[in-house]
């Protein structure tokens, strides 16, 4: 069994291993991480033969811990990270290069119709019909978009949402209201089978799916990292957020949609989202204008580079074919975005 990990903000970790009767056998752990002393791979490989195939990434991690020299340094390479990629390879999870990606970047399209999209996307990924899909979104309307399970009344202020000319959906994944403006805004989804992010829990997967987009950020010159649960910060403060929704159906799909800060108008999000003061304290701060520091201020790059920008890392890292919206799937999702997400019932369905 072969499994592969990357440590978020790390090295690839990579790990070969048997399972013979509950129990872990022939295990190697290789990577392009620092690890000193030399005699401390040894101890990691001594530390998890005959460990139950059935323990944890925590409790793997524990174990390797508890072998480790004195005065063992670890670079790019944490215990847990070893952890997970043993439990990759016992759940036979793929990797990112194991798929032929698609992009899709069309013309803009209405909030309620982009919510359909990824419920339609991912379902057809699921079934087997789609391949694994990044969609950069463009937004045809501004918007305010609540999570699966937020209370309608307790996130948006209705008059000023109507007084701004702000359309509100509610999507299917959890997580908290983002502020949507066309120029201000780069959103994009991942549809993924449900195999790549196998092995991991779910709080690693939010890190997993976005590191592609961390190195990215780099690229571009901004130092960005994971903030769980699901946020990507950086020193000057939060820039991006992060939802997943799990698609059961077929063998199983996972969609990860993240929208990022590329500019803010503060004072009308202020206006339009209610946001509570126990949510600003819970992240350190007193304002909600200081929670967000645009992409452009950190960038200095126009919105339309940024996105080329990221496309382009995605490409260079996995591979990525040019798609569309099949006309099937065009159908699905209009039909979807009229009957659920344009309707009261679904926007409303948390009052």
């Amino acid at each position: 069994m072969h499994g592969e990990y990357k440590v978020p903000g790390g090295k690839l970790v990579v790990v070969d291993l048997e399972a013979r009767d509950g129990v872990l056998t022939d295990v190697r752990v290789a990577g392009d991480f620092f690890l000193e002393p030399d005699e401390a791979i040894l101890a990691i490989d001594r530390a998890l033969e005959g460990a139950p195939a059935d323990t944890d990434a925590s409790g793997l991690a524990a174990r390797i811990d508890a072998a480790l020299p004195p005065g063992t340094e670890m670079y790019g390479l944490t215990t847990e990270g070893i952890g997970v990629a043993v439990r990759r390879a016992l759940a036979h999870a793929t990797d990112w290069t194991d798929y032929d990606w698609q992009l899709i970047h069309e013309p803009p399209q209405p909030p309620a119709l982009h919510m359909a999209l990824d419920e339609v996307l991912t379902a057809e990924v699921a079934a087997g019909r789609r391949p694994p899909t990044l969609r950069v979104w463009e937004w045809g309307a501004p918007a305010v978009v609540i999570g699966s399970f937020q209370s309608l009344r307790n996130e948006v202020d209705p008059a000023a949402a109507e007084r701004h000319g702000i359309e509100v959906v509610r999507r299917i994944s959890g997580g908290g209201a983002m502020f949507i403006e066309p120029g201000n805004t780069i959103t994009y989804s991942l549809s993924v089978p449900d195999a790549l992010i196998q092995g991991l829990s779910f709080t690693d997967s939010y890190a997993y799916l976005d590191d592609w987009v961390l190195g990215a950020l780099g690229d571009m010159g901004v130092k960005a990292w994971y903030q769980p649960l699901n946020d990507i910060a950086t020193d000057a403060g939060k820039i991006a957020g992060a939802a997943q929704k799990r698609m059961v159906a077929g063998d199983g799909a996972v969609l990860h949609h993240v929208t990022m800060a590329y500019d803010i108008d503060a004072d009308k999000m202020t206006d339009v989202l209610r946001i509570g003061r126990e949510k600003l304290s819970d992240k350190g701060t007193k304002s909600a204008k200081k929670r967000v520091d645009p992409l452009r201020r950190q960038t200095g790059l126009p919105r339309e580079a940024v996105i080329e920008r990221m496309i382009g890392s995605f490409r260079n890292r996995y591979g990525l074919a040019e798609g569309v919206v099949t006309a099937e799937e065009m159908a699905l999702a209009k039909e979807l975005a009229a009957s659920k997400f344009a309707t009261e019932e679904w926007t409303a369905r948390v009052p």
